[in-house]
């Protein structure tokens, strides 16, 4: 039988002693965490009006039910319960991957975990009447900042794609620690909530490979947030605590201390080949300090490759020169997470395969002579169907350059490098364009300003500009209930079809 009295894992000790015990206090941190926040709920403004697909899975499970005080889903006049305002809000977020995004041995997108962290916020706050203690905007801004640190330091040297494990078991352990605190529960309960993030059975990264890549990727998120608050609900209704002891009591919520390390049945026995789940170094805010933002809509491996491409479009059109007519071959040198997630040939079937291919994304921009847009990768986008695509995909070779490799692997560099060189039918070969680090990178100045106008962008498909200023003027007010924050976001009555 297992103890509950009996030691947890170090790396569940650590993720809840971190959640539950670090102070945040760097300003310039909670600035960013302001600036991501508000980035991703742009995001969920643009998918929502953007992806009929995604459009498609928002709202309530049943029809018409509307849950008293429940999480409210932006853009939308939906009311929803805090499990399906996780997934929803993790859908919208991510769903057309312009989400921010962090590189290490594994890859992810910390955002992705603000679909939890926003929904129990929201229906916390709505509970202040009976009881609850009233999150605002500043313990959503915490909340965010550990997330964001507790995947991005697991991701730093543990490559569960390696192991066919996508990347969203991270998203449902961090989000399940950081909504136990929201919750309000124990540290003896969140440990057990956070055990059983770990021993869930967990999505296979298949729906994000050829030939297999789908729509699941850009639903993933949302997936992995429901079920971190349903963790965290479990628990806390499962367990007992007893407030004249200070104890509590697992119940049928009790944890697998040895979650990770038992032998056979364990997650790093049963799934991990047998290695250990690696804390790369302390908890933090390095994260959200070097955390990379998505100004430009490509997978983040080939942001720099498309400002490399916009550079040679350039040269080309002072030239004269045609793209499809005159190049001859175009050479792309990454870094070896590029060759595996988006260097793609053949047929691309539907949206999730252009918006994972890195030889898409050059082409169209070679074409275009500007950056690839989110509409460029649906089906309806003319490029989708645009015979001058393939032809410039035909002509692409995808290399892997091992300085590139070790600099994107650096703590200290964290460089996200592409290089271009086109060689013309004249058999002249243009200057190689090389770009290390792309815009949305924390060494580029232009970062933070940028991503303010792309959230005022994607506002604007359903906002007006004075809502959209009120937006960005509420998110410095810590203090402001999160109910209030999360209301300037509904719409009576959508403008688009839901």
């Amino acid at each position: 039988m297992p103890n509950e009295h009996a030691e947890f894992d170090p790396i569940l000790r650590d993720i809840v002693n971190y959640v539950y015990h670090k102070p945040i206090t760097d300003e310039k941190v909670y600035q960013r965490a302001r600036v991501a926040l508000l980035d991703a709920l742009g995001c969920a403004i643009e998918t929502l009006h953007l992806s009929p697909d995604c459009r498609h899975l928002v709202g309530p499970v049943v029809p018409g039910t509307v849950v008293p005080e429940g999480v409210r889903i932006p853009g939308t006049a939906y009311v929803v319960d805090p499990l399906k305002g996780a997934f929803d809000l993790g859908a919208m977020i991510r769903y057309l991957d312009h989400n921010d995004a962090y590189a290490g041995a594994e890859w992810g997108h910390p955002s992705d975990n603000l679909g939890a962290i926003l929904s129990v916020a929201d229906w916390l706050s709505q509970q202040h009447a009976k009881g609850h203690a009233r999150p605002t905007l500043r313990t959503v801004l915490e909340a965010q900042i550990k997330a964001y640190e507790i995947q991005g330091v697991l991701q730093q040297r543990n490559a569960f794609n390696e192991h066919g494990i996508d990347h969203v078991i991270l998203v449902k352990v961090a989000s399940t620690a950081v909504t136990a605190w929201l919750l309000g529960l124990p540290e003896s309960a969140a440990l057990a909530a956070v055990s059983h993030a770990w021993i869930d059975g967990h999505p296979l990264r298949i729906y994000r490979q050829a030939p297999n890549a789908g729509p699941r990727k850009g639903w993933a998120a949302g997936d992995a947030c429901m079920r971190a608050v349903h963790l965290a609900f479990l628990t806390k209704k499962g367990g007992h605590f007893d407030p004249s002891t200070s104890t509590w009591t697992g119940r049928a919520a009790l944890g697998a201390p040895s979650a990770l390390t038992a032998p056979r049945w364990g997650f790093s026995h049963a799934l991990y080949g047998g290695k250990d789940v690696i804390q790369a170094f302390p908890y933090g805010t390095r994260v959200m300090e070097t955390v990379l933002f998505k100004v430009i809509t490509a997978e983040g491996h080939g942001i720099s490759a498309v400002e490399a491409a916009v550079q040679v479009a350039t040269m080309l059109q002072c030239r004269q020169l045609v793209a499809e007519r005159d190049i001859r071959t175009i050479k792309i040198r990454t870094q070896k997470p590029a060759v595996i997630i988006i260097d793609k040939t053949g047929p691309l079937r539907n949206n999730a395969d252009r918006d994972h291919c890195l030889q898409y994304m050059v082409a169209v921009t070679l074409l275009k002579g500007s950056v690839i847009d989110t509409a460029d990768y649906l089906d309806d986008s003319p490029w989708a169907k645009d015979p001058r695509v393939e032809t410039l995909r035909g002509k692409m070779t995808v290399t892997e350059d091992a300085r590139f490799t070790a600099d994107y692997y650096d703590p200290a560099y964290r460089s996200v490098a592409n290089a271009v060189t086109v060689e013309l039918n004249s058999g002249e070969v243009l200057d190689e364009v090389v770009v290390e680090f792309p815009v949305g990178h924390h060494r580029r100045d232009e970062t933070l300003p940028q991503v303010v106008e792309k959230f005022r962008r994607n506002m604007a498909f359903m906002f007006t500009p004075a809502e959209v200023d009120r937006i960005i003027a509420a998110v410095n007010h810590d203090e402001m209930p999160v109910e209030e924050f999360m209301g300037l976001f509904v719409r009576q009555k959508a403008t688009c079809s839901l």
